[in-house]
């Protein structure tokens, strides 16, 4: 695909794509079951809440008790889909999450939305800059980051037969739609467009952000390779290793605390394998706070021109 040819088809969430992919994955399979902790409407749950009343539950406010029943309904055989936002989902019920769902290798799917900067007005004690890391640590986890609406739907269907606990992290923005009918495989990334003189990688609502600013180096002569890494854990090695070593220069892009995220663990693949200069558009170590989406993604470096300004640096690097 040429970068030219990727444009954004509209705007809408990736918790929408979430909405709609359960309610496929719904009816695709009787064991799919949902859960959640009081945000059906945020979550985009009501589809599949009409259609299949008895395979859903409300458990209200208490999301270490969701997560324990998840596990027991996986136990029993049902594939349960948890609801909630991405803070509550991991840092409120780590304990659960570790001993009752990765420890055993439940197949409990653990689907959190509102992730990173972008949740916006509801501020730093809802926001989540943590939650890959904390997640990817756990054995056995599979870490997966979409990009957009349709990849949202396409991830949350694939994790539905995907056997083995999976955080799906997703947002609350419109945002823009550009991967219409591009493939979706767990753990294998997504080149977007080929080049030879940087590699920008980049995650979850940084992959348009990526494009915008892949866009703006190729006006100025510069050739962008541009991959879109989903899943963040298991990370495909190949993948990055084979860009690395074609374009000698790296760029991370992350919606996630600079420690911890994707960055990190391409970091440690290209440390272990073949040393590369890296720069990483990330938050840098501090907590969010409340304001308005374009506000919060200027104010903490994750724009367009951020993207611009760490592949110029890398590139000044090479």
């Amino acid at each position: 695909m040429k970068l030219k040819d990727i444009k954004s088809s509209g705007k809408k969430a990736t918790r929408d794509g979430f909405g709609d992919g359960l309610y496929a994955a719904g009816k695709a399979d009787d064991r799919v079951v949902a859960l959640c902790a009081d945000l059906v409407g945020s979550l985009k749950m009501q589809d599949f809440i009409d259609d299949y009343p008895e395979r859903f539950v409300q458990v209200g406010i208490a999301e270490a008790n969701m997560m324990g029943l998840a596990a027991g309904l996986a136990t029993a055989g049902k594939i349960p889909f948890t609801g909630t936002f991405a803070n509550f989902a991991t840092a409120r019920v780590y304990d659960q999450v570790r001993q009752s769902i990765a420890y055993s290798d439940k197949n409990v799917k653990i689907c959190a939305s509102h992730a990173g900067l972008t949740l916006g007005e509801d501020g730093a004690t809802h926001q989540t800059l943590e939650d890959i890391g904390m997640m990817k640590m756990l054995p056995g986890m599979t870490v997966i980051n979409p990009c957009d609406y349709n990849q949202t739907k396409v991830a949350t269907i694939a994790i539905a037969k995907h056997e083995g606990p999976v955080y799906l992290r997703f947002g609350r923005p419109s945002w823009p739609m550009f991967t219409e009918d591009m493939p979706f495989e767990i753990g294998k990334a997504l080149t977007l467009c080929e080049g030879t003189d940087v590699t920008i990688f980049a995650t979850g609502h940084l992959v348009w952000k990526a494009v915008e600013a892949a866009k703006e180096l190729e006006a100025e002569g510069l050739s962008v390779e541009l991959i879109n890494i989903h899943t963040i854990k298991p990370l495909d090695v190949e993948a990055v290793l084979a860009s690395a070593k074609k374009t000698k220069c790296v760029v991370v892009a992350e919606e996630h605390n600079i420690i911890g995220g994707l960055g990190e663990s391409i970091a440690r693949v290209l440390a272990q394998n073949n040393p590369t200069v890296m720069e990483f558009v990330a938050v840098n170590d501090t907590f969010g706070e409340s304001g308005k989406v374009p506000d919060l993604i200027a104010k903490y470096g994750l724009d367009t021109k951020d993207v611009v300004a760490a592949t110029q640096k890398a590139l000044s690097r090479k």
